[in-house]
């Protein structure tokens, strides 16, 4: 973002550690420490070093084979980041996943990159998309992240907007809604809506599809009315 301070971390330990959980979050099995220091780029012993810390902590687990994938622990302190909006999202998350047999989900701005905060996928359907918490993906692409960028000015937009995008955001500022289609998961389409609250960083509520015929409007005409209700219990 064109506004934000990115400057190097302050300690280098630290950061690979996060980075490890960052890595773990994005894949969809566990890793050996061989791969993890592979990502990382630094020898096997000081992957295995900072593995055995995080798995003190709990935030990560290793597996029979010496596998490492993320922890419990991880999952509890992951409840308490902005717990109040949470609690307040997941029943609506859940009534519009049921309602129109998609997953759905709640997302956040932090910094250049839109993370899924919560999700819920339908009871009854044949097969959903899954959307995982912690996934992220950059600020540049997604239904999620131009409805957020929809809602702020444009001197907090990353410094590096396609003109593309730009119109895409006008668009979505116009209609009230965004719309994607393969551009975070191949065939996979997104609606999502702006939650606009005053008390929390810029955040929107999405459902996800495989692609196919759908009547986006309609979509986001249900997903503004959960929004509504988020807004109002949070007090706007």
């Amino acid at each position: 973002m064109s506004g934000s301070n990115r400057e190097g971390p302050a300690s280098q330990t630290l950061s690979r550690g996060i980075r490890i959980l960052e890595i773990l979050a994005d894949e969809r099995g566990p890793l050996s420490i061989d791969e993890l220091a592979g990502r990382l780029g630094v020898h096997r012993s000081i992957a295995y070093r900072l593995v055995r810390t995080l798995e003190h902590h709990g935030v990560v687990a290793r597996d029979a084979a010496g596998h490492v994938q993320l922890g419990p622990r991880l999952a509890a302190l992951a409840a308490g980041v902005a717990h109040d909006l949470q609690a307040e999202a997941l029943p609506e998350l859940t009534a519009v996943a049921n309602d129109l047999g998609m997953t759905c989900f709640l997302a956040v701005l932090d910094r250049d990159e839109c993370i899924t905060l919560a999700s819920v996928e339908p009871r009854h359907t044949v097969a959903s998309v899954a959307q995982r918490p912690g996934a992220r993906h950059s600020i540049l692409v997604g239904a999620p992240s131009k409805a957020i960028l929809s809602r702020l000015p444009e001197s907090d937009w990353p410094a590096a907007m396609p003109e593309r995008l730009r119109a895409e955001i006008a668009q979505a500022a116009e209609r009230g809604y965004a719309t994607s289609h393969d551009e975070v998961i191949p065939t996979v389409q997104a609606v999502s809506v702006p939650l606009g609250l005053r008390t929390h960083r810029p955040a929107a509520i999405a459902v996800v599809h495989v692609a196919g015929p759908a009547d986006a409007a309609s979509i986001a005409e249900r997903l503004s009315q959960s929004a509504a209700a988020i807004r109002e219990a949070l007090g706007g």
